[in-house]
């Protein structure tokens, strides 16, 4: 693990100099798959599959209304990280960077439901066959908004095949979905593995009481002096304080999934 320790200790620094055209540059460099959720919907990802197997794998989740296009300039660089990874599409969601999202559409041609709760069965199936197919080191998953939320729920139900877990943004977003205030506080509290969470600023209201919640001493938070963004969004190039988000993502990552 220490090689992969010096390599993304490296590379971060390289990451904060490169410009915006390096990430639209590789942009392409993945596979497009689709497996299948406990109801039998079809779940579209692309797998960014960089490194050896054994390297971390980490499975991206996207916020409201979007797709698995919020990771297109991200999961390269995570590549360049020293990780493996997959960005998924799930059903509760649409478009963003130009990039349908195919489970969704999927999810309305079958008449299936796509609130933000619905979609949780397609995270699960997502961490299963991640672990199945590509993780054979570290398996970490991470959310932004409402999947946010939902990875410290699946951290906390499947504490066994989670190692990490990274939370953009969360909040007791399913009061209005039949479940309760405190549903993902809840789940929290089952928690095993290293989480991060971090959000914009003016956010943290939302999250500090799941954070509380959280039991192990391996978790941190991130919160920019500046206003700071919604999602995994505040790690694109184009906003000015993407480079300190970063920073506090790869201190997490070194510290917590690959020094350890």
């Amino acid at each position: 693990m220490k090689k992969f320790q010096k390599l993304i200790i490296v590379t971060f620094c390289f990451l904060l100099a490169v410009s915006a055209s390096y990430s639209q540059k590789n942009t392409q460099d993945f596979k497009t798959i689709t497996f299948k959720a406990e109801d039998g919907l079809d779940i579209t990802g692309d797998v960014y599959l960089k490194h050896d197997l054994k390297a971390p794998f980490i499975v991206l989740f996207h916020q409201a209304g979007w797709s698995r296009g919020e990771y297109r300039e991200i999961a390269p660089k995570l590549n360049e990280m020293g990780f493996n990874c997959l960005a998924v599409d799930q059903r509760s969601g649409g478009k963003v960077n130009g990039v349908q999202n195919q489970t969704n559409a999927m999810a309305v041609k079958t008449g299936k439901k796509t609130s933000y709760i619905d979609a949780y069965v397609d995270m699960s199936a997502a961490l299963n066959h991640a672990g199945e197919n590509y993780a054979q080191g570290k398996l970490v998953i991470w959310g932004s908004s409402y999947s946010s939320a939902l990875v410290i729920k699946l951290a906390g139900d499947f504490p066994e095949k989670v190692d990490g877990a990274l939370s953009f943004a969360p909040g007791e977003y399913f009061a209005s979905l039949g479940k309760t205030k405190t549903f993902i506080t809840e789940a929290a509290k089952n928690v095993k593995c290293p989480v991060f969470i971090t959000s914009a600023k003016n956010e943290k209201p939302n999250w500090d009481g799941i954070f509380k919640a959280i039991p192990v001493t391996t978790k941190r938070s991130f919160v920019p002096t500046t206003q700071g963004k919604h999602g995994s969004r505040a790690l694109w190039d184009k906003f000015a304080d993407s480079k300190d988000y970063w920073a506090a993502v790869n201190n997490f990552l070194v510290q917590f999934i690959v020094s350890e």
